[in-house]
């Protein structure tokens, strides 16, 4: 085999490669060989065809699939052998084929461009610490109180107000005929959140136990049943039950109600758990500081291949006429990404780090458990989506790289408030004319805007 470097410009590299015939015709004769023992044809004991007989019906087809497993092996030794890093799919331009000749074909690649990564050593961001204060903690709590709110009988001949649970059966038509899904019982609604349909507990103020209720209602656009979307429906309700709330008293039983032992130490998980959220928040704003930096501090050639292809990927589900208005902004968003990911993973490979699957088990098992009575469903969407996986591996690679960054970066810590924090993270979160632009096309989370999925290591 002959290889050549016909062209080299930019970051498109054209081989000329050259498989001898007589090479050919070895792996024909193989092959041939291979038939002869195994194809059965009339006339002929097994085994025992000729093989020109074969040749001759089989001929055509054996040169194909000869052909096509040398492009493959070829191909492939041609890039190793002057070690280029391909950044897609080559591209084979067949010059000269066929039986009794030479197999000449040019293979068109687009390779990675050479990253050369600046020193760190200039690179700035903030750590932000913040210090919950105890209002917060106390709002949150009255959060969790309110959710999980008990329930007592009111008297029989007390009507029902806003705020107050009423349970119901109910049975309803459409144009005067039942359908599926017409009949309810137990149903409970607390009177206020419009959770049913709309405006439809609003109807259900001033009943009392054992009234019937006859109450007008539309069902929703979204109706599995297409043509029962958005009909005009009567719904007869028998209110079983009239009950009002009362007010949890946050002491030691609420505590153990809600999982901790006592008020003390219900407090402090609340404390933890708004700490937790405050940290993620901020962290992805120390996290965008970092990115920009190593965005802008580096130049590198990026492979117009990648770019389309990420333009694709952030563009599958628009319509043609959106692609084409926000084009410009797509490109640009799909070239941050390509030049970030590129970056850190040149981080990660120089630092050699890597992500084992006992991190990427340890990581299923965290969300497992933030996750509780959904457990089987959380592990059973792993095994069964394999890609699932490989992209939480590529998360935690990025994750990996990003801590090291920040290991070798100046990192000063600011000490801040609830009140601060939530000022910072509303600051952050409020979305600039290019986000409202491209709002429809990203695929990221919006505290990791510049944030590309890189490679799994």
């Amino acid at each position: 085999m002959k290889i050549e470097i016909k062209s080299k410009k930019g970051l498109r590299t054209i081989l000329s490669v050259v498989v001898d015939k007589k090479s050919i015709q070895t792996k024909m004769d193989e092959k041939l060989n291979e038939l002869q023992k195994e194809v059965a044809l009339k006339g002929f004991r097994p085994g025992k065809v000729p093989p020109t007989v074969i040749k001759s019906q089989f001929g055509k087809s054996i040169y194909g699939e000869v052909v096509d497993k040398i492009l493959r092996e070829t191909s492939t030794k041609a890039i190793d052998e002057k070690k280029l890093k391909v950044s897609g799919q080559p591209k084979i331009d067949l010059k000269q084929f066929g039986e009794g000749k030479d197999l000449n074909y040019e293979l068109q690649i687009d390779c990675l461009p050479s990253v050369i990564l600046k020193s760190l050593d200039k690179f700035k961001a903030t750590d932000f610490k913040v210090k919950v204060d105890n209002k917060v903690i106390d709002k949150k709590i009255k959060e969790i109180s309110e959710q999980n709110k008990q329930f007592e009988d009111k008297n029989e001949n007390e009507k029902a107000i806003i705020g107050n649970q009423v349970t119901f059966d109910y049975s309803a038509t459409v144009d005067g005929n039942k359908f599926e899904g017409s009949e309810g019982k137990g149903v409970q609604l607390e009177l206020g959140k419009d959770l049913f349909l709309k405006g439809f507990d609003q109807q259900l103020v001033g009943v009392k136990k054992g009234e019937t209720k006859l109450i007008d209602a539309v069902l929703p656009a979204n109706h599995p049943k297409k043509e029962l979307a958005n009909k005009k429906t009567k719904f007869e309700c028998k209110i079983l039950n009239v009950k009002q709330s009362k007010e949890n008293k946050i002491d030691d039983n609420f505590a153990k109600m809600m999982g901790a032992k006592d008020i003390k130490d219900f407090k402090s998980l609340v404390e933890k758990q708004i700490s937790s959220q405050y940290s993620q928040a901020l962290n992805s704003i120390t996290k965008k500081e970092i990115l920009d930096q190593i965005e802008k501090n580096h130049q590198v050639d990026l492979p117009q291949n990648l770019i389309d292809q990420e333009i694709s990927i952030m563009t599958k589900n628009l319509k043609p006429e959106d692609k084409e208005k926000h084009k410009l902004n797509n490109e640009k968003l799909a070239k941050s990404r390509i030049k970030l990911g590129l970056l850190l993973n040149e981080y990660g490979e120089k630092n050699n780090l890597k992500v084992s699957d006992e991190e990427v088990r340890a990581e299923i098992q965290k969300q497992i458990k933030g996750m509780p009575g959904q457990e089987k469903m959380v592990l059973e969407y792993y095994q069964k989506n394999p890609s699932a996986s490989q992209s939480l591996k590529g998360s935690i690679y990025e994750e990996k790289i990003i801590e090291l960054i920040k290991s070798k970066i100046k990192l000063s810590t600011k000490e801040i408030n609830s009140k601060e924090a939530e000022k910072i993270i509303s600051e952050f979160n409020k979305p600039n004319l290019d986000d409202v632009k491209s709002s429809k096309t990203k695929s990221t989370d919006k505290n990791n805007p510049k944030s590309k999925k890189i490679s799994k290591k």
